[in-house]
Order: structure tokens, then sequence, then C-alpha cells
């Protein structure tokens, strides 16, 4: 379940409906009503914060969203887009890394989900970050 205070339009989140969870993109929020409207390839259907779910960051979601990936020579991984970057300390370890913009860096240390990346990519570049065009949620 995510709470509706972390969401913000444009994140891309799990949605389930009749047993069954796909990828959407958050298209409005209700905040009265407490419900997300969440556009899959299915349908835009209006959910409730029980029915959706964190999508858990990884290398393919990054890679959807236009990251380059670039190996350092101290076997650590980062990942580029324009000039935000992402730093793993270890390979695959996405739950303690860094991200930084500019003079605005950040140490994560828990496992982070796609619109939470999302919604830090924004307050720190102030951009969305969406996937480009021709990236289509499963």
């Amino acid at each position: 379940m995510i709470n509706l205070h972390e969401l913000r339009v444009g994140d891309i989140v799990l949605a389930e409906f009749e047993g069954q969870s796909r990828e959407g993109e958050v298209v409005d929020i209700d905040r009265e009503e407490r419900k997300a409207d969440v556009k899959t390839t299915v349908q835009d259907f209006w959910y409730d914060p029980e029915h959706l779910n964190a999508i858990p960051l990884d290398e393919g979601q990054l890679l959807q969203f236009g990251f380059e990936r670039q190996e350092m020579p101290d076997a650590k991984i980062k990942y580029l887009k324009g000039p935000f970057r992402i730093l793993l300390s270890e390979k695959g370890n996405f739950s303690n890394f860094e991200i930084w913009y500019r003079e605005d860096k950040r140490h994560i240390s828990q496992p982070l989900s796609v619109h939470a990346l999302q919604n830090h990519y924004h307050s720190m570049t102030k951009v969305d970050l969406t996937r480009p065009v021709g990236v289509t949620v499963h």
C-alpha cells in the first residue's frame, strides 16, 4: 500500500485490479475521496490506496527512464541522466547509494521505490522524471 501523501501526478506505481497488478501512471489524485486515478495499458481507473503498491527501484527501471549506466574503476556503478547522478557503492544494491544534482547531494540508506525516486528527482531538479516516448508500462 502507498500512502496518498507520497504520490504526485506522473508517478509510476503498481495498481491492483481484480487480483492482477499492472504498472501505471498516476494521472490525478483526489485527496478528499482518498483515491488516485491510475492509467495502465488496460484502463484508466480510480484506486484506493490499498490497491496501490510501490515498484522497487532497480537497474531495469532506471534504464526505462533513460538513465545511462557507467561502470566506475572502483567497481561502483553510476547512472546518469543529464546532470542527475545515482552512484551505487556495490552493484545491484539499491538500498545504500547516493543521488545528486548540482550542489544537492543525498544519501539513501533504505530501499527506494520508483515513485520515491521520481519525487526526489522532481524536488532536486524541478523537472518531472518521466519515461521517454515509446517506453510503455507493462
